[in-house]
């Protein structure tokens, strides 16, 4: 009897996946395509344990919904070693692609032994996918990749391997499928796996180029072993898609730091500044807490804001604030942090990437928004404008809100918001009904 290597992540398995809408329902327009008929074949191999490329071609078996799986078969095998078979299934998800299941023939016996245990070893890098995916299983690619992505990943059959990555922008490569050269989008992970039997090699470094409208074509592994492992596309029926735009008008990658001040003409005269800090990210969701740094109103807040390909939303938000005595905006709530101001009325607060000017979009009075906020409204994108702020000159996103709180004045009005591609806000003005208006600036 064969031995397989299996494992899955999800308990379900190529049955419909969560309600999408948009960008996910199209089979073809994703960075690993669902299409039906779709065929990829693939060479790869290892400078010690496989020197001559093994090719395998991979073909869609099945699809439901955004999942899909993918079946690969090994062409020409070696007369010495059992031909590769196998099949991995995936997700399409509104924060990236996730890999939800695999199964195949056992690695050939001179690998490295990549778990705790010999027996019943359900780890393998030896299928181009699979070197795709190795501590990288949910996302194995992030959307939307936008400039700054970063993320961590964990994979292995007992997830045991993590990885962090990042993405390092829009290249060209050659690679036999593409003979004159291709747009690809980077991706560069380090992987890390601890307690296998064949240590150090399942920790490495990564490089992934992905073409949209057909997926991976180019993976270069470098183990802290020593070898190295390559996958190419040699061929393929699909046809690549031009790469969307990568602009990040909000970066929220942990980490990212910055100080805004701001103040009203009327209910706070005073400047008010306050520092921001990404304190985690988790699939896509990132939390920011505010501080006071000086000024007439103390703070502190936080925030969870979700980078999905529907845009920028507010999942959630809480203040307690000291100084300041604005009107109040229902439900005891009040400005008092220059993310009040961005976030305040209806989602998204940033469109889906890419989205053009003259992009517009409405509150609804069945939304949350609306039962958090009592906002009705629209909102468009102006387009690219050249804003200077506290002596710097920014190329940035204008975004108009025009915001409506029933009779409340000081809650309506209208709202223009400034990003800038890899910065986020720079600049806020809202002119509420009430004759007074609010001004946020970045300071660094």
């Amino acid at each position: 009897m064969r031995r397989t290597i299996c494992f899955a992540l999800l308990a379900l398995l190529l049955l419909p996946g969560a309600a999408s809408a948009g960008p996910l329902d199209d089979p073809a327009e994703q960075w690993l395509p669902r299409t039906d008929g779709a065929t990829w074949t693939y060479a790869w191999s290892n400078t010690t344990y496989q020197p001559a490329a093994r090719v395998e071609k991979y073909t869609m078996a099945a699809r439901a919904g955004t999942s899909f799986r993918l079946r690969w078969d090994e062409v020409n095998p070696p007369a010495t070693d059992t031909a590769s078979t196998g099949t991995i299934d995936f997700q399409h998800t509104d924060t990236g692609l996730v890999n939800t299941n695999y199964q195949s023939s056992q690695p050939p016996p001179r690998f490295p032994i990549l778990c705790a245990a010999a027996t019943d070893c359900a780890s393998s890098l030896s299928a181009a996918l699979y070197m795709v995916i190795w501590g990288t299983r949910s996302p194995v690619f992030a959307e939307p990749m936008l400039q700054g992505t970063r993320w961590s990943s964990i994979g292995g059959a007992s997830n045991d391997v993590a990885s962090s990555n990042r993405y390092m922008g829009h290249v060209k490569v050659k690679v036999p499928a593409f003979p004159a050269g291709v747009d690809a989008a980077r991706v560069d992970s380090d992987v890390t796996q601890a307690g296998a039997i064949g240590d150090p090699f399942g920790t490495l470094t990564r490089t992934v180029y992905w073409v949209r409208g057909v997926g991976p074509v180019r993976v270069v592994m470098k183990h802290a072993s020593g070898e190295t492992s390559t996958a190419d596309l040699l061929e393929t029926n699909l046809k690549a898609k031009p790469l969307p735009s990568d602009e990040n008008l909000l970066p929220l990658n942990r980490g990212d730091k910055g100080t805004f001040r701001w103040r009203n003409s009327k209910w706070m005269k005073a400047w008010s500044t306050q520092s921001y800090e990404v304190v985690d990210v988790v699939n896509s969701t990132a939390r920011v807490d505010f501080k006071h740094v000086r000024g007439p109103l103390r703070v502190a807040a936080a925030y969870g804001l979700s980078s999905r390909l529907s845009g920028v939303t507010l999942l959630s938000g809480s203040t307690q604030s000291t100084g300041g005595k604005f009107p109040k905006l229902g439900k005891s709530r009040r400005f008092t942090t220059p993310f009040d101001l961005m976030v305040y009325g209806f989602n998204p607060v940033i469109p889906s990437p890419g989205s053009g000017k003259g992009t517009t979009w409405r509150s609804s009075r069945t939304s949350r928004d609306y039962s958090i906020f009592g906002v009705s409204g629209n909102a468009s994108v102006l387009g690219t404008q050249t804003v200077r702020v506290q002596g710097k000159k920014y190329k940035a996103v204008a975004i108009r809100s025009r915001l409506e709180q029933g009779s409340n004045r000081f809650g309506s009005g209208t709202r223009t918001s400034w990003f800038a591609p890899g910065v986020g806000l720079v600049k806020l003005v809202f002119k509420h009904a009430d004759g007074s208006v609010s001004t946020v600036e970045r300071v660094k």
